[in-house]
């Protein structure tokens, strides 16, 4: 891989929800989109439990991406994700991946970590990023405000929209401006969603 091509990361459980293969829904037009700003470089990580089929479905739809695309977009898949694995991916990419389906994700923690490395979201509105999204700020949104209810059939073409139109572009043009996101990634999430915070809440509005 070569680390000045804009590099994507998705790392967390392998469940049906999480739509890991969401980025992977019309392989042609990822491809050209990647041609259109000069390449695309996507690292996965993420075991599923033994007895899920459906996660471990999941992974494999990846590899088989992966094997389409493999002159086109370079995608590695991590195995025996760990804490190190999870701590180096959350620094070493530049735009931290989230799909999954609402209103299923309970928080979304790898988010968090990776705005603590000043690694902007983008991601379905949905868990902490509800709260955590600043569009254009801290990071980008996918799919409809209104997630929880929303028809997220067209969630793909959102995604597709976001990295053509917003997100590649201001890394491959306007590097000051992408670095103003990360920054402000750090500053107002990787500041505010930590376990201090977390449980000073817990403590003033449920135990006192």
């Amino acid at each position: 891989m070569d680390s000045d091509v804009f590099t994507i990361g998705f790392a967390r459980r392998a469940a049906t929800y999480k739509r890991a293969d969401l980025l992977f829904s019309d392989i042609e037009r990822l491809e050209a989109i990647a041609t259109q700003h000069g390449g695309l470089q996507i690292v996965y990580a993420g075991k599923a439990h033994p007895q899920d089929e459906a996660g471990k479905e999941q992974i494999r739809r990846v590899f088989h991406a992966r094997e389409s695309l493999r002159d086109k977009i370079k995608i590695a898949y991590l195995t025996n994700y760990s804490m190190e694995i999870g701590k180096l991916m959350t620094g070493g990419v530049d735009v931290w991946l989230n799909t999954p389906q609402p209103p299923m994700e309970a928080s979304g923690t790898s988010g968090m970590k990776a705005a603590v490395n000043g690694v902007p979201s983008l991601s379905v509105l949905d868990g902490w990023w509800i709260e955590g999204c600043i569009e254009g700020l801290t990071g980008w949104s996918i799919g409809p405000a209104d997630a929880q209810t929303a028809d997220h059939t067209k969630d793909a073409a959102s995604l597709y929209e976001k990295l053509e139109q917003i997100v590649m572009p201001l890394y491959c043009q306007g590097r000051n401006g992408f670095l103003d996101i990360m920054r402000h990634a750090i500053a107002l999430n990787g500041s505010f969603f930590n376990t201090h915070r977390m449980l000073q809440q817990y403590v003033v509005k449920a135990y006192l």
